[in-house]
């Protein structure tokens, strides 16, 4: 199994997360956390314009949630709010086998495909989508 999970590129990712600092005055945060593995994942977001102006996060987890958060670090900062809850559903979805690519802005995250077949593994792939899905329906509820 770990010869199919842990790829180079995985592995890569995971070794170059950026923005591992978390935010002094975030306008949001969330915390989510594996219940399978106990990965965590909290991010905290500053929002301009209903944009995301400052991503920070700190990231306790396997090589799999490591290069999840390293994909959403790298793709955060200026994307619309909106588009969050739809991503974490469509990264769902493409981990479950349901949609062929993962969401757009999220491409690299193709990287994961080889987990479809390990479902214990999808909630640590998971956590910084949902972070960001809790995170958007925060914003939108208090807007």
């Amino acid at each position: 199994m770990a010869d199919v999970l842990y790829t180079k590129d995985i592995l890569r990712l995971a070794a170059d997360v950026p923005r591992l600092e978390r935010l002094d005055e975030a306008d949001y945060s969330a915390r989510k956390v594996s219940p399978i593995c106990g990965s965590r994942i909290d991010v905290d977001i500053t929002i301009e314009n209903g944009r995301v102006a400052d991503y920070g996060q700190s990231v306790r987890a396997c090589a799999l949630g490591q290069a999840s958060a390293a994909i959403m670090g790298a793709a955060v900062v200026g994307l619309p709010l909106s588009v969050f809850e739809q991503a974490a559903e469509d990264m769902a979805a493409f981990l479950k086998g349901e949609r062929e690519a993962p969401p757009e802005a999220f491409g690299v995250a193709g990287v994961f495909a080889p987990a479809k077949d390990y479902k214990s593994r999808h909630a640590s792939i998971l956590l910084p989508f949902e972070a960001m899905a809790e995170i958007a329906a925060k914003a939108r509820q208090t807007a």
